[in-house]
């Protein structure tokens, strides 16, 4: 499976603000879906069950981090498997630090707002037109600053953020293709 740097998908709920980002990226991958089955709220719920171990370890290094600054944290979430079997994809529901909040066919947009910064993360999932069986998940990030110690949080983060994505997504593809094969 090839993961590309790509762009912000012209059909994003998250491309009206485009001049307003301060950060935007977006990579990009392909899926068969030969039963055309697979929908964007399976790709929110892979997103949340595909990490490898390292990255929820960054994260609660974050946490740590950033709570003595009054950010927001992630709770540490104690039934997993629960949360996500009960989880749906729909506008207002939070996991972890993520709140859905935007969710249709194509696209689940998760996020969070804080004094610092807001970031939205686009899950998108589009057809890829000459080949029938196939899609593309598109994982795009935007981020706006609210202040300089949010432009401050992000200088370190940035490097982490590039590396991550493109492994999530490769986590997502294959946390999907098992669920489609099987």
């Amino acid at each position: 499976m090839k993961i590309k740097k790509s762009t912000l998908p012209e059909k994003s709920s998250l491309n009206i603000l485009t001049a307003k980002y301060d950060f935007i990226d977006s990579y990009q991958a392909a899926i068969l879906d030969s039963k055309n089955q697979l929908q964007a709220t399976a790709v929110g719920k892979a997103f949340f069950s595909s990490a490898p171990n390292w990255v929820g370890q960054l994260f609660e290094f974050r946490n740590k981090i950033v709570a003595v600054f009054g950010l927001k944290t992630s709770d540490k979430i104690a039934n997993r498997e629960a949360l996500l079997a009960a989880f749906k994809c729909e506008v207002g529901e939070q996991l972890g630090l993520f709140k859905v909040f935007e969710s249709n066919e194509n696209e689940v947009i998760l996020g969070e707002n804080d004094k610092h910064l807001d970031f939205r993360i686009s899950l998108f999932l589009e057809p890829i037109q000459e080949r029938n069986s196939e899609k593309t998940i598109t994982i795009s990030t935007t981020v706006l600053f609210h202040n300089r110690f949010g432009k401050i949080y992000f200088l370190p983060v940035k490097p982490f953020h590039k590396k991550i994505v493109p492994v999530m997504l490769k986590g997502i593809i294959k946390h999907l293709e098992q669920q489609l094969n099987s």
